[in-house]
């Protein structure tokens, strides 16, 4: 590991490149990614952070899934996060199901995008078989999703570690356990033991960063019922609150979003869908720092000093990055 670094933000600016074409034709030639790393870095921990992508290869499912393995080209992400709703509609029936080619499989099948990849249960997991997404870990060698909520932690250096953890949010929902038809697993799930992971998995966490991963929102400025999640502002937030946990990732509205509320130092983001996105309200709500109905992926980088993010839209243009120092 290379100790002649400077600090994180000159580090970083060291590996910016400028624009890297993804087409040929006269209309993808304008499209580019205005911000990627300098390949084969040592000194940085990459990953990529992906939501809502089920959608069989459609809307913009396709093309986000191969800016995703362009880019994997240069930046050689080490894993990737997936917040959930891998499979829009009614989930999967098996391991063996066909869903799992059409939307996982054929759409992220470059060959730098083969590396492991961490999951969260979605909503739309729970309209069918959620077991078979977590026995699917058995049958690819890149799923690694054997549990419902799990922990998973990574070091860059003998200074540097970072913690996700993954919780299970849709058990969460009451409207979840109202519709037992819809969510037909949803009953059999423990609240009160996730919560009691949680809260002791998170007390006894000594890494550097610590990065909670669900699938459902906390706050939201979307329309059309998702908005603010009671359900996650009662029974998640002061846990997350309490641990002085530095993110909270999520999925669910299919929009770009950054929140900072006032009394924590938690960093809200929602990653928008990889696949077909929603509007966003005119008017942002408190502590809104970007908001965007795009489609896309966050790209991350963590260094010695910083964790950073870039959002990236359909057409590959880096709209909003930001990063956090420690």
């Amino acid at each position: 590991m290379k100790k002649n670094y400077q600090t994180g933000r000159m580090l970083l600016s060291a590996f910016f490149l400028i624009v890297v074409s993804l087409g040929s034709a006269l209309a993808a030639e304008k499209n580019a990614l205005s911000t990627v790393w300098a390949k084969g870095s040592r000194t940085q921990l990459s990953f990529f952070w992906i939501s809502d992508l089920g959608r069989n290869g459609f809307y913009q499912q396709r093309k986000v899934g191969d800016i995703m393995g362009k880019l994997a080209q240069i930046v050689m992400p080490s894993f990737v996060i997936n917040s959930g709703d891998t499979f829009h509609g009614t989930g999967v029936e098996s391991v063996n199901d066909p869903l799992w080619e059409s939307n996982f499989e054929d759409i992220y099948a470059h060959p730098d995008l083969m590396c492991y990849w961490y999951s969260a249960l979605g909503n739309h997991e729970y309209n069918g078989n959620t077991q078979a997404i977590l026995d699917y870990s058995h049958k690819s060698r890149r799923w690694k999703t054997k549990e419902r909520y799990y922990t998973k932690v990574f070091k860059l250096d003998k200074q540097t570690s970072i913690r996700f953890v993954f919780i299970d949010t849709t058990p969460l929902m009451e409207r979840a356990h109202n519709n037992p038809e819809k969510y037909p697993d949803v009953d059999s799930q423990d609240q009160k033991r996730q919560m009691e992971w949680l809260d002791s998995t998170l007390a006894a966490s000594h890494e550097k960063w610590t990065i909670v991963v669900g699938h459902h929102n906390i706050y939201s400025n979307n329309s059309l019922g998702y908005g603010n999640n009671k359900d996650m502002i009662n029974k998640i937030d002061p846990i997350l609150r309490k641990h002085n946990v530095d993110f909270y990732f999520c999925g669910h509205c299919h929009t770009f979003q950054h929140m900072r509320k006032p009394g924590t130092q938690l960093e809200y983001i929602i990653n928008t869908s990889a696949s077909l996105a929603r509007p966003v309200d005119d008017k942002a709500g408190e502590g809104t720092l970007f908001c965007s109905p795009k489609e896309g992926f966050i790209s991350c980088a963590l260094t010695p000093d910083e964790l950073h993010f870039w959002f990236i839209d359909s057409e590959g243009y880096v709209i909003y990055e930001f990063g956090r120092k420690k």
